[in-house]
């Protein structure tokens, strides 16, 4: 159950996007004001001073420390706007790497890259998928190298679509070492590591420095920089799956409500046929649909937020209802969305009304943390297993 606090805070944060995050919005997703580092702080800044920043950040490093069940609503209203959890620094991949952080870190690591990381001081990227034929959706794919020497590790391999790499201070790198996949902290100014490029991706508001193309070339880290224990990548990359996928679904059904709230102001105004809008079937039909859509999934997310608080982020049942409510979420929030375009009719494709930038910048979700297909092919596993 969320806790009255929760809610309290759900509502506090929905007035600072309203009155914070909304007028500086339409700078930045209409008319192209770079998203950096200088106005995410600065937003951040606000957020603290309105005291809703960090959700998702432990509170010894100056966040909320809540828990699943609460932060639901919490990261719904700040996903209202796109900016809004960038905000309140709750947006990806700083998300699941804080997240990560609290669990794999040791106490050097979590001063070093936790605390300032937690606290909205820097930013930081993954670096797991691999052009082909290297990992994507398959981990097992991985062709990123580590290898031992004295005092450390040399790490060699390229890397792309690394969220936020360019102006992030550290990138945790996966790979393949003798003893199985492995994950290490790797400073941005380090010389063997290389940012090439920002590629050119559909979501370019919602992405502080964007997707990126990464070059490992005879990186040396020490044997301080191994986040964990060396060969168990993978179990860690479990325990920052579910709560990843989920915190997407979280902020992305914001924007979904934020959409339908906007497309039933318009068909409540706009007349056509002798009639506003609003009163015709087929545009109330949309409405109910989106409507539909939107209590599913903020029941999806809410039980999923249980079974994480119940049994763990890294458990069989934690990931299994993540799969299911990341695969629902993500295309009922397009579906909401493509509806929510329609129902402002040739002004829905225009950028004047924001409803069109929501569209094609939630287009990713449904492939980031997951393809929907191979989401679907790991559930229908889990169910088939007691059969076999």
């Amino acid at each position: 159950m969320v806790s009255t606090s929760a809610l309290e805070l759900a509502a506090r944060t929905r007035r600072f996007i309203s009155e914070q995050i909304l007028p500086v919005e339409r700078e930045i997703v209409v008319d192209g004001r770079p998203m950096d580092d200088a106005l995410r702080l600065e937003l951040q800044k606000a957020a603290k001073e309105a005291g809703v920043f960090g959700p998702l950040s432990p509170v010894e490093h100056g966040g909320l420390g809540l828990d699943t069940r609460d932060q639901a609503v919490v990261l719904e209203a700040a996903g209202t706007s796109l900016i809004g959890p960038l905000a309140l620094n709750c947006w990806a991949p700083d998300d699941g790497n804080i997240h990560l952080l609290a669990h794999a870190a040791n106490a050097e690591q979590a001063r070093r890259y936790l605390a300032p990381l937690a606290s909205g001081e820097v930013r930081s990227a993954i670096a797991m998928t691999e052009p082909a034929p290297g990992a994507g959706a398959d981990p097992g794919m991985l062709r990123t190298t580590a290898e031992e020497a004295p005092g450390g590790w040399v790490i060699n391999g390229a890397k792309h679509l690394t969220t936020g790499a360019d102006g992030a201070a550290f990138v945790i790198c996966v790979a393949r070492t003798d003893d199985g996949p492995t994950m290490f902290l790797v400073d941005t100014d380090n010389p063997g590591m290389r940012v090439l490029r920002r590629m050119p991706t559909l979501d370019h508001t919602s992405a502080p420095g964007g997707h990126c193309e990464v070059a490992f070339s005879g990186c040396f880290v020490p044997d301080s920089a191994v986040l964990g224990e060396v060969g168990l990548g993978m179990e860690y990359a479990q325990v920052r799956l579910a709560p990843s996928r989920l915190s997407f679904c979280m902020s992305w059904l914001g924007l979904a409500t934020r959409a339908q709230e906007l497309a039933a102001r318009h068909i409540s105004r706009r007349e056509a046929f002798g009639a506003r809008i609003a009163e015709h079937g087929l545009a109330q039909g949309h409405l109910a649909d989106n409507e539909i859509d939107i209590e599913a999934s903020r029941a999806l997310i809410a039980r999923c937020a249980e079974v994480i608080d119940a049994e763990g982020p890294a458990s069989s049942a934690a990931r299994h209802h993540a799969s299911v409510t990341k695969t629902f979420v993500s295309e009922a929030v397009w579906r909401v969305l493509d509806r929510a375009v329609q129902l402002h009719g040739g002004l829905g494709v225009c950028e004047d009304h924001l409803v069109a930038r929501f569209l094609v910048e939630a287009r990713a979700f449904r492939i980031y943390e997951g393809p929907s297909e191979v989401l679907r092919w790991s559930i229908a596993r889990r169910v088939l297993r007691p059969y076999r």
